[in-house]
């Protein structure tokens, strides 16, 4: 792995941090185009709600934003401060909103070594259902009440409640934004009403203690500050019922992927995960158990990612 401090020292000199944020975002956008995921025009069609005579964001964007977002939600710093994923207002705005499906099965459509880029299209569900799997194989019952933490658009949480149809969710998510696209494709996708919406942090979620058989993080903590991950650690806690389990999937930084990364790929990506660092430094097994949770099982679900599960002590 390149010398963090050498990429730090990079990404401090604001020209060559703004040019590697653009420089990322566009050989995305070329990549997916590249391998048949119409980016520009599937979030054209999100900002049009496919209106072709509309101009820019409809308005009814908006509408649905005021219905869902919480007026009186204060944000933490580390969230308004950061240009998450390149995008100057991080995850406050349509933009980012309206581009978190196509990038998810952009990045992914490569994740296992003997796909191709383009049949690998299919990789972004099979990762989720990776996750699935191994949660299936560790929890001892199906959850009923789960609580899917920084759920985005709610891709997560659509994917989790196919793979436990009988389970209540909830979706806790910071950006209304991302909560407001997440609620369309819900009802776009005609699935049904076990999925609820929770405008609120992931740490401090206001959701009653011990009402959960699952916590659910899906490809969070590594957008964390170790301090907010902290948090997250002892509100999943006390969200969970005894004997309840806390599942993380994310990437995994012990893979020879990571560690093999070329340092001009790995500036690229830390300069839209300012928090990488600190995700790379974070020891699970401590935090899990810190937090109350028995010593955690790890399964490795891909060549880049993991899946660590805690069981609440009694």
């Amino acid at each position: 792995m390149v010398a963090t401090s050498l990429v730090n020292g990079l990404l401090s000199i604001k020209p060559l941090a703004n040019f590697a944020k653009q420089r990322a975002r566009t050989m995305m956008m070329d990549r997916a185009e590249s391998i048949g995921v119409p980016w520009r025009e599937e979030v054209k069609a999100l900002e049009t709600r496919e209106d072709d005579t509309q101009q820019g964001v409809n308005p009814i964007w908006e509408e649905e934003l005021r219905a869902i977002a919480n007026p009186n939600l204060d944000y933490p710093s580390y969230y308004t401060n950061n240009a998450f994923h390149a995008y100057e207002n991080g995850n406050l705005g349509w933009l980012p909103a309206m581009e978190v499906n196509v990038a998810a099965r952009s990045v992914h459509a490569r994740v296992w070594p003997d796909e191709d880029e383009r049949s690998g299209l299919q990789g972004d569900a099979n990762l989720r259902a990776s996750y699935h799997q191994a949660l299936q194989k560790i929890l001892p019952a199906e959850p009923q009440q789960i609580v899917d933490l920084g759920c985005g658009v709610g891709i997560s949480t659509l994917a989790m409640q196919k793979a436990f149809p009988a389970a209540q969710l909830t979706g806790v998510e910071l950006s209304p934004y991302f909560l407001t696209v997440g609620e369309y494709r819900r009802k776009k996708a005609c699935q049904t009403q076990n999925i609820q919406w929770v405008h609120a942090a992931a740490e401090e979620t206001g959701l009653p203690t011990g009402s959960v058989d699952l916590v659910s993080a899906f490809l969070v903590f590594h957008e964390l500050p170790l301090s907010a991950a902290h948090t997250i650690f002892a509100e999943a806690a006390r969200l969970v019922k005894p004997g309840g389990h806390f599942a993380i999937m994310d990437m995994n930084p012990q893979s020879d992927v990571y560690k093999a990364m070329p340092p001009y790929v790995f500036t690229l990506l830390k300069s839209t995960e300012p928090f990488l660092d600190q995700y790379f430094e974070l020891d699970m097994d401590q935090a899990f158990q810190a937090a109350g949770f028995a010593a955690p099982k790890t399964v490795i679900n891909t060549p880049r990612h993991r899946t660590i599960i805690g069981k609440k002590r009694a």
